[in-house]
């Protein structure tokens, strides 16, 4: 195949990377039957939320610290540049269609560009992405990851998803929040992750026998290991990525409290 490169490296020896075994751990009539039903709903979640979308109101004159931008941006460059530098090292490039590195260049584009209702757009979208951070810390995959600081990088990488959100939080203008009792930013944001998954990522993992974000086969140490789980998986990050945008917009709430009420004591 012309793309051959990109996935020739995958080690399948490794469980969970792909592989014969892995690619037929569901059957097609399974993988169908979900992939139709999950779509349907994703398109009649996008849909209500897209009806009930809640307008932005931001203020987008107003500038970060440009310091601190540099900074974060610098290292998150440098971080996803390596990453980059590895996966064409191990020939294993199509792994960069996985979320996680979607969502590093996603935060690459808000430390880099100007303020407007484009970044506040992304901005809000990929706060329902931190779900991945937060798996990739908590139930790491270390098995594949072969060439030397590889796995620091991967540690670094997926700390900083975190670091970075917060930072922009605390800086607010176009990167402030819906209300916590919004959930049509969520709804949007779900089923395009959702969509993501089940078209794109689904439809390269199959051919290539490369288990991207785990469409083929569940991990090693996933709970709900077994023929419904990627089914669980649509239903527990369901409420992860909601919850995980939510807890952020909670902390953007306080730090504008805490603000709002320094600037009034400032000036008393």
């Amino acid at each position: 195949m012309m793309l051959e490169w990109t996935y020739v490296g995958v080690n399948t020896t490794v469980a969970g990377n792909g592989g014969p075994e892995c690619a037929n751990f569901l059957t097609w009539k399974t993988r169908s039957i979900e992939t139709v039903v999950i779509l349907v709903c994703m398109c009649f979640l996008i849909k209500w939320g897209l009806k009930n979308l809640s307008p932005l109101e931001v203020d987008c004159s107003k500038t970060c610290d440009p310091t601190g931008k540099r900074v974060l941006l610098v290292l998150m460059s440098l971080i996803w540049g390596i990453e980059i530098g590895f996966k064409f090292s191990s020939k294993t490039v199509i792994f960069l269609l996985n979320p996680c590195h979607i969502t590093t260049a996603l935060q690459i584009y808000l430390l880099a560009s100007k303020p407007s209702k484009t970044v506040a757009v992304v901005f809000r979208f990929h706060l329902n992405c931190m779900n991945g951070a937060i798996l990739a810390l908590a139930f790491p995959e270390l098995d594949a990851l072969n060439l030397p600081f590889e796995t620091w990088i991967y540690w670094i990488q997926h700390t900083m998803m975190l670091i970075i959100p917060l930072y922009l939080l605390h800086q607010g203008g176009v990167f402030e929040t819906e209300k916590l009792s919004d959930l049509s930013w969520c709804a949007v944001s779900y089923g395009v992750i959702i969509i993501y998954h089940f078209v794109l990522l689904q439809a390269l993992s199959i051919p290539v026998q490369v288990n991207l974000n785990h469409m083929l086969c569940p991990a090693v140490r996933d709970p709900f290991r077994g023929p419904h789980y990627r089914k669980a998986a649509v239903i527990h990050q369901a409420i992860l990525c909601p919850l995980m945008c939510k807890t952020l917009c909670a902390i953007s709430h306080v730090w504008y409290r805490e603000d709002k009420e320094k600037s009034d004591y400032h000036k008393e």
